[in-house]
């Protein structure tokens, strides 16, 4: 169950909870009207509890007077994202997972995905 396959890995899993994270990241600056579309991209190390990079790309998307940069520290004010924090967050300890199993774990209107449900997000001007 290596290199990054979600099969077989419980949410504790940085590959799982992480890829869920960050797909509700995007959600919420895009429902936030931050941006249009973006990328979010997080790495993490083992032992480490935070994330080594949280990166965003808005494809030029942004809100005007913002840059990518105002959106990733938007995401470090509004969101914790160490492993077990996401976990706690997304509440991904629920036995939901078999439905991931067929017809993929994104873009499906699912009340037990919580990672499809953006967060509000708390942001200023002055980041």
């Amino acid at each position: 169950h290596g290199g990054g396959a979600f099969s077989g890995k419980d949410p504790t899993k940085v590959d799982r909870s992480a890829s869920y994270a960050a797909r509700w990241v995007a959600k919420s600056l895009v429902k936030s009207n931050l941006c249009k579309r973006c990328l979010v991209q997080l790495s993490y190390a083992i032992g480490v509890p935070y994330p080594l990079s949280v990166y965003v790309n808005s494809y030029g998307t942004v809100a005007d007077g913002m840059t990518d940069h105002d959106l990733v520290e938007v995401v470090k004010k509004n969101f914790d994202l160490r492993p077990g924090c996401i976990v706690r967050d997304l509440n991904l300890k629920r036995p939901i997972m078999r439905k991931t199993a067929a017809y993929g774990h994104f873009g499906r209107d699912d009340p037990d995905f919580s990672w499809e449900k953006p967060k509000e997000l708390a942001w200023s001007q002055n980041i």
